[in-house]
């Protein structure tokens, strides 16, 4: 399975990276901007080393739905999966983060998504659709989704509540034929 692209790799998350992660999302080389986009309206607590470790790190190893990004031999971000329909395992629903805010304009996430959206299609040969869910206060994520060929499949209006405002959600999806045809163009 490649999921590696020039000086970019997905990988899968060891014990030794969590430090470094953790560092990047919420500790001392944390900027935070990446908690502006990725649902802020969910209000998520920022995250302490001992919670990190214990909770959203000890979760990443050895976990085939979370894979670190890697650019130029330093981690940068994540990559993941979760099955919206829970035990049926038929729907699956992708993310993506950047912790460092010098990774935008470079491609990283688009390249990540590729080799992501890539895997998964391998590893899960019966899947017809994958998707994700944003909300349009992050014109980031949905320029991603449109730059991987994914289709904007659904808007639900007015229903992300964030800082005196509603935003809306908004659904993409790739279907596995398209996904077959950009990787033969």
């Amino acid at each position: 399975m490649d999921n590696a692209d020039e000086n970019l790799m997905i990988r899968p998350i060891q014990v030794a990276d969590l430090p470094e992660l953790w560092a990047l999302s919420y500790g001392p080389k944390a900027d935070l901007e990446w908690l502006k986009y990725n649902g802020p309206y969910f209000e998520d607590p920022l995250q302490d080393w001992q919670t990190y470790r214990e909770g959203w790190g000890q979760k990443a190893l050895d976990n085939p739905l979370r894979r670190g990004i890697q650019w130029q031999g330093e981690l940068v971000g994540e990559v993941s999966a979760y099955w919206s329909d829970g035990d049926l395992r038929q729907w699956l629903e992708i993310g993506i983060v950047l912790y460092d805010r010098q990774c935008c304009g470079q491609k990283i996430g688009e390249r990540a998504l590729k080799l992501w959206l890539t895997e998964l299609f391998n590893r899960f040969d019966y899947l017809p659709h994958i998707g994700f869910t944003t909300w349009s206060g992050n014109p980031g994520m949905m320029r991603l989704g449109d730059k991987v060929g994914m289709q904007k499949e659904g808007v639900i209006r007015q229903v992300r509540y964030w800082q005196g405002r509603y935003y809306d959600s908004v659904k993409y999806g790739l279907l596995r034929a398209e996904w077959q045809q950009w990787q033969t163009s």
